[in-house]
């Protein structure tokens, strides 16, 4: 019998999550809850990005702050696609086959930035493994595309591990970007089941090796708190990230997307969060944000101004 295809019916957002038993969602505390979007910034930051034809990880991820900051006309734009090769079981980013590179992105994302009135922009982006170098060329493509429209704007990216990608990290570094975001996400003995495309020791080495090809380049990474990691874990993810010379650490709440998603095991009140913030800096951040609301681009113009004078006031 032949097979016969419904094109009418829509493809799953997560195909490999499809068909996982659902986990339960747990009620959200007081301190996590956030106002809906509903500003004339936001729906004129809303504006500027579907004009550009522009992805945004805000939205594809669904960031509680993002009515906080597209009121600001603060967003962080999500190059390459809006979907992922890679199925981490966090992220609520679409995951598939994506398509081919639009060549005028790099362009289109400067443009938005002179229109948003950016002074600081970060741009990060879906896993590309399809890629030869990972989109490594794109990144560098970008950040030179929003220097030449915004030239006194500070770029920040939020890269992909580029795994088994050979020279792609150089592309970036070697673009300039202000600072160098890579996330290690969790604690290593949750990678397998958290994020099994990828490896914590490679990420470590990656935010080691840019220091390495430029140190006087920021870099920054972060971790979500309530996967089912051990307090003892995330002081030794701090030490690891110090001994690779990482200047600033972000520390959030880890929030369910879906059923399909993996569970919430604990949510993390805000006084915890701010006792590990005095511990990080104490192992010698120059930056700390920490908070259950905490995301890596949160605030990014903000912090990015402290953790240049942190750096100014430590030598």
């Amino acid at each position: 019998m032949p097979v016969v295809l419904d094109l009418n019916t829509p493809r799953p957002r997560h195909p490999e999550k499809a068909h996982r038993p659902d986990s339960p969602l747990a009620k959200k505390p007081d301190w996590i809850r956030v106002k809906a979007p509903v500003s004339a910034g936001y729906n004129e930051t809303h504006a500027i990005m579907r004009a550009n034809g522009l992805h945004t990880v805000c939205e594809e991820a669904g960031c509680p702050n993002i009515g906080e900051c597209w009121e600001k006309k603060h967003a962080t734009f999500m190059i390459m696609g809006d979907t992922c090769t890679r199925a981490c079981a966090f992220c609520n980013v679409k995951t598939g086959l994506p398509g081919a590179l639009d060549p005028h992105e790099p362009v289109h994302v400067g443009e938005a930035t002179a229109k948003l009135g950016l002074a600081h922009i970060v741009v990060t982006s879906v896993d590309r493994d399809d890629l030869a170098d990972g989109g490594a060329q794109h990144f560098a493509d970008t950040i030179r595309a929003i220097r030449a429209r915004c030239p006194q704007t500070t770029i920040e990216v939020l890269t992909p591990d580029f795994l088994r990608k050979d020279g792609a990290l150089e592309i970036v570094v070697a673009a300039k970007p202000d600072v160098f975001n890579h996330n290690l996400e969790t604690v290593p003995s949750l990678y397998l089941t958290v994020r099994p495309g990828a490896r914590y020791f490679h990420s470590l080495r990656l935010l080691q090796q840019v220091k390495e090809i430029d140190p006087a380049m920021f870099t920054k990474s972060g971790i979500m708190l309530g996967l089912g990691e051990e307090r003892n874990e995330v002081l030794q993810v701090m030490d690891d990230l110090r001994s690779a010379n990482v200047d600033f650490l972000t520390l959030g709440q880890y929030l369910q997307p879906t059923r399909k998603h993996t569970q919430v095991m604990r949510f993390a009140p805000p006084d915890e969060f701010e006792a590990l913030k005095t511990i990080a800096y104490a192992k010698g951040f120059l930056m700390v944000a920490a908070s259950p609301l905490t995301r890596s681009s949160h605030h990014a113009g903000e912090d990015f101004a402290r953790l240049k004078a942190a750096r100014q006031s430590a030598r």
